[in-house]
């Protein structure tokens, strides 16, 4: 349901200080987002700008606050965030940062020489990735065009990184293979060595003066990193500068442990000197046929196993496969993997085919390469972006009907990120992945409108919007924000139509509340007839109301008045509703949803009630039986008075000629 906007919040200060200037576009600021200017009210501060966030792209909260008070050079920190309008007039979430110092590197490209890569560039973003590692956080959004210099001689600034879920905007281009291969907001925070692979990245460019491979999707730069490793995908027969060409060669190994960290990069001669010298892959001596597509070795077989696991299944169950990995690849370890993969399938399939078919494939992808994915049914994520994938797909769901959701739900509901990470424990904890697993299959599971993905999307996602349509025109990010929301849509009179909540706004609440509010909201789905669906919101809502802050909620309040006739028509005696009608009316004024509820579900007044109704069917039964008798016994009275009638009759007669013949006589 479409809701008007409040007039009262068009201007929302971020942080009560931030003004946005929604008719002051700031094109290619905002790292991939749209981005602002922005006013300080409080200081007059100039040189600010607010990225916006996109619908189903939800800010890296963790990281926001992570950032909080940053004050290190070299790098677009966030200064606040929050709701705003956006330039339609849209509610949306903006992160408040300081503009670029100039522009992107991609501006005007052109190839740069050593020592300038090295002094205003390498050194500068190494030292920001140092500090970011330090705080355990990462960027996720180097690239060309995410990097600013204010001018000549200057060292370069890196761009926002901070309105969007991690690498959500980054081309597959400066990803490695294992997260160019991902649902994009499915990448996961990543490590600082995913930062400095980007980097690296950046640097060939720079050095180049174009961007290699440009024209080639996606999908082939990927296919073609897997086969062929990054450096030489992306470097091919160009040549580069000796020492960048040794950095940039560390700084793109397939493997993130060989690359150089972020402190060492500092000392370009130290980095070059640190090189790892990784195996290379096993490459078959005759390629593998798997749909028609030739497979040359264990990664590009996981590869196409994770974009076609159904085909992967039944190349997985047959013989060819094994024959493949012992004799042409020559890696009969790996196919001793394999088969322990397929003989577990079997011990599982029994419960459940196709999800131990999908387990399977699983399982065999992460055999086969330990730095991939976790691959479930051709969607690829890691575990820590399962909530920015539930919000894009939440979205995607909604203006496209594709149930990708469904497969993130069966995901969950499998635990296998526990299992994933059990084939590859030396790449991951997997005691910690295990015990997210269950908690996550947990709140999935849990009954009524405060469990299944929608509670799970907004409790892995702090600062993601409420999703309820009712909702459309206003930002409710937080808690806090709710109430008000609501309180602003009573002012709508199509908004009252219906009670004020539904489903999203149930598995917000329960996402953000603490666990004393959990019966209130597992009973919202519990209702079976209107009086107590009315009840049961007007409880949550006053609890709800208790614990934020008690403003007071007339609008609100108003609302569930009028939706509250049939809890009044459950009420028996006319007298006392009639008088709850009037003391109705006083309570709404209030806004106090609490006195509200009293009012309405009084337990002594209800029993009273009760009792009362229980009396009076009572004394309508007795009469009913009386006037039952009464009308059972009608024809015998009758007989009866028909005989004293006769009776009298005769009585009468038999006088009236005894004083005949008295006259008679007597004459």
């Amino acid at each position: 349901m479409a809701a008007a906007p409040n007039p009262d919040d068009t201007h929302t200060l971020i942080a009560g200080t931030y003004f946005v200037d929604v008719t002051r576009p700031l094109p290619g600021a905002g790292g991939g987002a749209p981005a602002f200017a922005v006013t300080d009210r409080a200081s007059a501060r100039d040189g600010l700008m607010a990225v916006q966030s996109a619908p189903g792209a939800p800010p890296r909260a963790v990281t926001l606050n992570a950032l909080a008070g940053w004050s290190a050079p070299g790098l677009l920190a966030p200064l606040a965030h929050g709701p705003a309008r956006g330039a339609q007039g849209e509610a949306a979430w903006f992160v408040v940062s300081p503009v670029p110092p100039g522009p992107s590197l991609a501006a005007a490209l052109r190839p740069w020489g050593e020592q300038e890569l090295l002094d205003f560039v390498l050194r500068p973003v190494a030292a920001v990735l140092e500090a970011l590692d330090r705080q355990g956080i990462t960027h996720r959004a180097i690239r060309i065009d995410n990097i600013f210099r204010a001018g000549p001689g200057e060292p370069v600034v890196l761009g926002a990184a901070w309105a969007a879920p991690p690498a959500l905007h980054q081309p597959a281009l400066a990803e490695p293979p294992y997260s160019a291969m991902c649902f994009p907001a499915g990448r996961g925070d990543g490590t600082i060595a995913d930062d400095v692979y980007a980097l690296g990245v950046a640097l060939l460019v720079l050095a180049l003066g174009r961007v290699p491979l440009e024209g080639m999707d996606p999908e082939s730069i990927l296919r073609r990193k897997l086969a062929m490793g990054s450096y030489a995908a992306l470097v091919g027969e160009d040549r580069l500068p000796p020492v960048i060409g040794d950095l940039v060669r560390g700084m793109l190994a397939e493997d993130p442990e060989h690359r150089p960290p972020p402190a060492l990069l500092a000392d370009p001669v130290a980095a070059r000197a640190r090189r790892v010298a990784a195996r290379p892959q096993r490459r078959g001596q005759r390629p593998l046929e798997m749909v028609g597509t030739p497979i040359w070795s264990a990664r590009t077989l996981a590869y196409a196993i994770a974009t076609d696991p159904d085909a992967g299944g039944r190349l997985l169950r047959g013989t060819s496969l094994d024959r493949w990995v012992r004799r042409s690849l020559g890696d009969p370890t790996l196919a001793a993997h394999l088969d322990d993969v397929v003989r577990l399938h079997d011990l599982e399939g029994d419960a459940d085919t196709a999800r131990a078919d999908a387990m399977m494939a699983m399982r065999a992808v992460a055999v086969l390469d330990p730095l991939a994915p976790l691959c479930w049914r051709g969607l690829a994520l890691w575990p820590d972006g399962l909530g920015p994938a539930l919000a894009a797909i939440a979205v995607m769901d909604r203006e496209a009907g594709d149930p990708l959701a469904d497969r993130l739900g069966e995901l969950v509901t499998s635990e296998a990120a526990g299992h994933w990470a059990a084939v590859r424990p030396e790449r991951t904890d997997a005691v910690q992945l295990r015990l997210e697993a269950r908690q996550r299959r947990a709140t999935m599971l849990l009954r009524g409108w405060s469990g299944g993905l929608p509670r799970l999307r907004y409790a892995l996602n702090p600062l993601l919007a409420c999703a309820s349509p009712i909702f459309t025109g206003h930002t409710v990010g937080r808690l806090q924000d709710l109430l008000p929301a609501l309180e602003a849509l009573a002012q709508h009179p199509q908004a009252r139509r219906a009670l004020p909540l539904d489903r999203e706004i149930a598995a917000f609440i329960a996402a953000r509340h603490d666990q004393h509010f959990e019966v209130e909201l597992t009973g919202l789905a519990d209702a079976t007839t209107p009086d107590q669906a009315v009840l049961m919101q007007l409880r949550g809502l006053a609890v709800l109301q208790r614990k934020v802050d008690g403003r007071a909620l007339p609008g609100l309040a108003g609302w569930m008045a009028e939706q509250a006739a049939p809890v009044l028509a459950s009420w028996r005696n006319r007298t006392r509703r009639q008088a709850l009608e009037r003391e109705l009316a006083g309570v709404v004024r209030s806004g106090q949803l609490t006195l509200m509820l009293a009012l309405l579900d009084n337990a002594a007044a209800r029993t009273a009630d009760a009792f009362g109704f229980k009396a009076a069917v009572e004394a309508v039964q007795r009469i009913d039986a009386q006037l039952a008798a009464l009308a059972g016994g009608a024809a015998a009275r009758a007989a009866i008075a028909r005989r004293i009638g006769q009776e009298t009759a005769l009585g009468i007669a038999m006088v009236a000629a005894t004083v005949a013949v008295v006259a008679v006589l007597v004459e």
